[in-house]
């Protein structure tokens, strides 16, 4: 049961295979099971990779299922299209398109099955790659928020520097109207007279300006603050908005980025196996001598082919036949004198007719 359908497996013509001897359909046999294999080994590696992709299991085995059918189907294509010839040259020519196709096909299996195999190497790249994009993220976001960030601040700072300014002029009175007081500068007399008092007024007035400025610079601050805030509030929500995306940057694409950034030659140890793999059917084929199997075909394919060519000069030489006929027939009526006398009376009359309508024609003209 299991023979025969590898059989099936190789594409091997059943009418025929079943006439040979056992050898001949073990070997059959073989390569259909290598033609199976590889599917089976196709449909893993796809429905691998299309988990990855959508994250469901369901739709991952299912279009895996219907590409290691396709992969299945060209195999078994390619293996059974191939025939033995009477030199290996015409056999290689014959092959070589069928060889390059394998070795795609090897290739497209073998990437997604790497990507399992070394599932926790591209898991440490990957994360120093997230890591890599987070910290990028946070200072993409905070460049963006710096320019509002710097005037907030640089409108805070020129607030409370006018209230700087303020307290110096202020604490500058308070100096020059003590000062006065104690006659040590100004009038240099000592005791609190007209002068003392103008200065002192003019100092509370500055005073009072001051905690005014205060007061109202200090309400805007207090804005500035909250604006400077909600600006960081902001920051962290872009921050946390980006970050998922940052978190899911595991996909198809950056596994493979990832894989191709590990050490290339155990990955190529595992491509070249997929390649010995997905080839071995052809290769089995060009190696091995031409078995009972290849003869048969040959000589059904030549029997078909040698039908045909009959059938073709038998169409053709009855079409010469035919032709050789229809000339002597055609030969005996052109020498047949009454056929020419009536031929040659209606003609007259055709003439006739003709002169009769021009002489009318003109006529009508004049």
């Amino acid at each position: 049961m299991l023979k025969r359908f590898f059989i099936i497996c190789s594409g091997a013509d059943k009418n025929l295979i079943y006439s040979c001897s056992n050898g001949e359909q073990n070997k059959y046999a073989g390569i259909g099971a290598t033609v199976f294999f590889t599917a089976l080994m196709a449909w893993i590696a796809s429905a691998y990779a299309l988990y990855v992709v959508f994250d469901s299991m369901l739709p991952a085995i299912l279009f895996g299922a219907v590409w290691g059918l396709l992969i299945f189907n060209l195999d078994r294509f390619i293996v059974s299209t191939i025939r033995k010839r009477d030199k290996f040259s015409q056999e290689l020519l014959q092959a070589s398109p069928r060889i390059v196709l394998a070795i795609i096909i090897a290739l497209v299996i073998s990437k997604p099955l790497e990507i399992k195999i070394f599932e926790k190497e591209i898991d440490t790249v990957l994360l120093k790659e997230k890591n890599e994009l987070a910290l990028a993220n946070k200072e993409q976001m905070a460049n963006y928020y710096a320019t509002d960030f710097e005037k907030n601040q640089a409108a805070m700072d020129s607030l409370k520097n006018e209230i700087t300014a303020k307290e110096k002029e202020v604490n500058a009175l308070y100096s020059t109207y003590i000062s006065e007081a104690e006659g040590t500068s100004g009038t240099m007399k000592l005791g609190k007279g007209p002068v003392y008092k103008e200065k002192r007024e003019k100092h509370d007035a500055a005073l009072a300006e001051l905690d005014l400025l205060r007061k109202k610079n200090e309400a805007k601050i207090s804005d500035k603050e909250k604006e400077a805030a909600t600006l960081k509030t902001n920051l962290d929500k872009k921050i946390a908005e980006s970050q998922p995306i940052v978190d899911n940057f595991d996909g198809l694409m950056a596994r493979i980025n990832a894989l191709n950034k590990l050490p290339f030659l155990p990955s190529l140890f595992i491509m070249l196996l997929f390649l010995a793999i997905e080839t071995s059917p052809i290769i089995a084929k060009l190696l091995s001598p031409k078995g009972e199997y290849d003869f048969k075909l040959e000589d059904s394919e030549t029997a078909l082919k040698t039908n045909l060519q009959q059938n073709n000069y038998q169409r053709n030489l009855m079409r010469d036949t035919d032709a050789a006929i229809y000339d002597d027939v055609y030969g005996e009526i052109r020498t047949d004198k009454e056929l020419y006398n009536y031929k040659k009376q209606k003609a007259i009359e055709l003439l006739k007719l003709q002169s009769d309508r021009f002489t009318e024609k003109q006529k009508g003209v004049m």
